[in-house]
Formats: C-alpha cells, sequence, structure tokens
C-alpha cells in the first residue's frame, strides 16, 4: 500500500554513493598528502642546489626534474577534486529524492488514515494516545489532536478502550469485536471497537492499535431483520389462530344469542341472562386478543403519503373530545403556527398511535384531569408528546410498558403499547416515556426524511 519497496531502493543507491564520495574524498586527502611532500622535497632540493658546486648540477637537475610531478598530481588532484564533487552532488540528489519519497508515503499514510471511517488510535505501553486520525477525534469526542492523552482521561462511556487496551497488553492476543454504547445528542449510538498490539520493524512490542467504528446503522438493521423474521412467524401463527379460534368463536356466540332468547320469559331467565351476557362478553374479549395479535404479528406493507401532523392532531383531538368531557377531562394541545412540515407516514398508522396514547391517557385519569398534546420541530426530526397529569406509572412496570400482552387494567388485552412501538418503529421512529407520581409523558420521535 505504501510502496514499501522504492524507498529502500532510495535508500540503497543513496549507501552505494555515499561509499564512491568517501573513497574519492580518501583519494583526494591522499593526493593533497603526497602533493605536500613533493612539494617541501623540492624546497629542499632547490636550497640544496644553490650550494652545489657545478660538477653536481648534472645530477641534482635530474633529480629535481623528477620531482617535477608536482603538476601531474596537480592534474591528479583536480580530477579527484571534480569526482568528489560530482559524488556529493549525487549524494545530496539521492537524500533529496529519498526525503521526497519518503514525505510522499507518510503524506499518503496520513491522508488514507484521513479518509477511513473508523476511528484509528495507537497507544503506548502505558495506554497514553500516540497518534489518533480525525475520525477517531469524532468518535472519541476530543476537540484537541488527542496525542499525549491517556485513555483513562476520556469521558466515562469510553472508558472501556482502557479496559480493552490493558487488556490486550496483558493477555497479549487481539480482540476484534467489542461492542459498547454511548450517546451522542441526545441519540444512542453502537461502537465497535478491536485492539491489537504494535510493534516496531524489529518486532518489538511499543504499544497498540485501537480501531473504533460507528455500528449504529448496522445494529438497528440487524434488529430490524429479526423483527422482522419475528414478525413473519407471528403472522403465520395469527393467520392460524384466525382460522382455528374465531370460527368457533363466532358460533358459540352465535348459539349463545340464540339461547338467550330461546330462553326469554323463563322464570330463571334473569340469572340465565346474566350468565348468558359473561359469556357473551368472554367471547367478545377473546376475538379482541386475536383482532391485537393479528394486528401486532401483520407485516403488511405501510401506505405512505404526505401527512400535515397539526390537522391529523386538530382531527384526533375533535374525535376523542367528547369521551373527554365525559370523564372531566381537558383537552390542550401546542402546536406551532401554520401548517407543519408535510411527512411521508402512513396517516391511519400514526393516528392509530395517538389514539392509542390518548385512550392511555384517559384510563389512567378516572377522577380527570389534563391530557396536553404537543408538537416539537426539530433539525432532523419531529417530536409529538401526549402527557396526562394521572397518577403515573410504577417503577416496577416500566420496563414491561411495551411488552406485548402486558396490562394494570382489568380490561383491555395488552397489545397497545406493543402495537404503537412497532408502528413507530416502522416509520423508523422511536417512542419513549418518563413517568412520575404526577403524571406520565409519551414521546413520539418520527425523521423528517
Amino acid at each position: 500500500m505504501f510502496e514499501e519497496d522504492r524507498p529502500q531502493s532510495v535508500l540503497g543507491s543513496k549507501w552505494a554513493i555515499g561509499c564512491r564520495a568517501l573513497l574519492s574524498l580518501m583519494a583526494l586527502v591522499v593526493t593533497v598528502w603526497i602533493l605536500a611532500d613533493v612539494h617541501h622535497e623540492q624546497e629542499i632540493v632547490e636550497e640544496l642546489i644553490r650550494h652545489l658546486p657545478d660538477s653536481d648540477l648534472a645530477d641534482a637537475n635530474q633529480l629535481a626534474g623528477e620531482l617535477r610531478l608536482q603538476s601531474r598530481l596537480a592534474v591528479l588532484l583536480i580530477l579527484n577534486t571534480l569526482a568528489s564533487c560530482a559524488a556529493l552532488v549525487m549524494l545530496v540528489r539521492a537524500y533529496i529524492s529519498s526525503e521526497r519519497s519518503l514525505r510522499k508515503v507518510r503524506v499518503l499514510a496520513t491522508d488514507i488514515l484521513a479518509s477511513l471511517d473508523h476511528g484509528v488510535i495507537t497507544t503506548d505501553s502505558d495506554a497514553a494516545i500516540l497518534s489518533i486520525n480525525p475520525r477517531g477525534r469524532e468518535l472519541l469526542h476530543q476537540s484537541n489532536n488527542g496525542i499525549g492523552v491517556a485513555l483513562t482521561a476520556l469521558p466515562d462511556e469510553h472508558r472501556t478502550l482502557d479496559e480493552l487496551c490493558r487488556d490486550v497488553l496483558r493477555q497479549q492476543h487481539t480482540v476484534s469485536d467489542f461492542d459498547y454504547v454511548v450517546h451522542h445528542n441526545g441519540n444512542i449510538r453502537n461502537l465497535r471497537a478491536g485492539c491489537s498490539l504494535l510493534r516496531d520493524h524489529d518486532q518489538r512490542q511499543i504499544g497498540t492499535v485501537i480501531h473504533v467504528r460507528d455500528v449504529t446503522e448496522k445494529t438497528l438493521m440487524e434488529q430490524r431483520l429479526l423483527r422482522m423474521e419475528r414478525y413473519m412467524g407471528l403472522g403465520s401463527l395469527a393467520v392460524g389462530l384466525q382460522h382455528e379460534i374465531k370460527n368457533p368463536l363466532s358460533a358459540l356466540s352465535l348459539h349463545v344469542q340464540l339461547l338467550k332468547e330461546a330462553l326469554h320469559g323463563e322464570p330463571d331467565a334473569t340469572t340465565v341472562d346474566e350468565s348468558l351476557d359473561v359469556l357473551s362478553t368472554e367471547v367478545r374479549r377473546i376475538a379482541g386478543v386475536l383482532e391485537g395479535f393479528r394486528d401486532f404479528a401483520s407485516v403488511a406493507q405501510l401506505n405512505f403519503s404526505r401527512v400535515d401532523l397539526n390537522e391529523l392532531i386538530r382531527k384526533l383531538v375533535k374525535f376523542t373530545d367528547p369521551q373527554a368531557r365525559n370523564q372531566n377531562i381537558r383537552l390542550e394541545t401546542d402546536l406551532p403556527d401554520g401548517r407543519s412540515p408535510q411527512l411521508l407516514l402512513d396517516p391511519v398508522r400514526i393516528e392509530q398511535v395517538l389514539l392509542n396514547l390518548l385512550l392511555n391517557a384517559f384510563s389512567a385519569m378516572p377522577e380527570g384531569g389534563t391530557v396536553t398534546i404537543r408538537l416539537q420541530m426539530m433539525a432532523d426530526s419531529v417530536a409529538i408528546e401526549v402527557a396526562d397529569s394521572g397518577c403515573g406509572i410504577p417503577d416496577d412496570f416500566r420496563d414491561k410498558v411495551f411488552d406485548p400482552y402486558f396490562t394494570t387494567r382489568g380490561t383491555g388485552t395488552g397489545m397497545g403499547l406493543a402495537l404503537c412501538e412497532k408502528i413507530v418503529r416502522q416509520h423508523d421512529g422511536t417512542i419513549e416515556f418518563t413517568s412520575s407520581a404526577n403524571g406520565t409523558t409519551f414521546v413520539v420521535t418520527l425523521p423528517l426524511k
């Protein structure tokens, strides 16, 4: 990926040129040394010639001629100097070329790390950050470069990375997938981390490499697929139940009605009527359970259309207002001025969700109270709040509210909120609630896109 062969070849040529330059420099030094000795000997010979008799001048001149190597050595000196300069220039050029190549490799590595959608963090043996790419700073919520920061100094929700790093250092093994959850801008994000040992070119351990990626969308998709598989299985079961139970129930209900008519006017008709009414009520309740189960297990396609939530909520308030007044309940709305943005929704299903929440709020206030429906517009989503002033949901029941068939009332099938949660999730939204002794608030959040 980083073209390691090219820097190595450049490095090898640099060493070869360096050796040549060194040899040329040694030859230059030796030549200068010889030249200096010859020059010194020539001075001695010239001094001797001045004091020799004429009979010895011939031999002295012959010796002086032999010492005239100085001119030849000067030529050799010039050649060696030129060769040394050429070798030095080649060495400098090779050095600049190798530095440029290494710089390109570093820039390429930096660009690759900066372009990754994964956070890549390197640490030393004390679990302090040595380097971190931009995506890593984003995932770890580091405003500065993060270098030198100990993993223990990260936000509490990322402290698990310190445990992961120290476990890898202690056990000397690699961890591939380690999932943990963080909260960012009010949203839950699922992160998946891995860690391996970091070694240098001599295979000495110098720390760890941690990679972190956001798998929220993948996790939601997996959960959605699991739910769809479960709903498909429940759908098949619902069809079977609908056929095997509802038909006998219809026949039973019909014969109860016929029996009631046949016994009308008999001496014990009142007692019999009461018993038959109980039978009819229970038959209808079983039929309601089947209907609720069928709706919950259904994987029918949603029918999306452009919906004005302001108009949908006003319509729902108008529909439920008579029942609210009958129970001494005041309905209040807090809606944005004008028309709300047109959302792509299944209006029938969303109305079913809000109606269910309203009816649950009415049931929580048998002595009357106030129900407020509030619509809030946000940057990329819209939130619909349904708040009542009832007694609230007990702490022991709060983790079971969205479970199928869970109810705290004597009437009802317990499928209402489970069905609401399913419909909201089909719209890629969320439904949450807060509850206290002063009431309960359900919040349905739907994406604008």
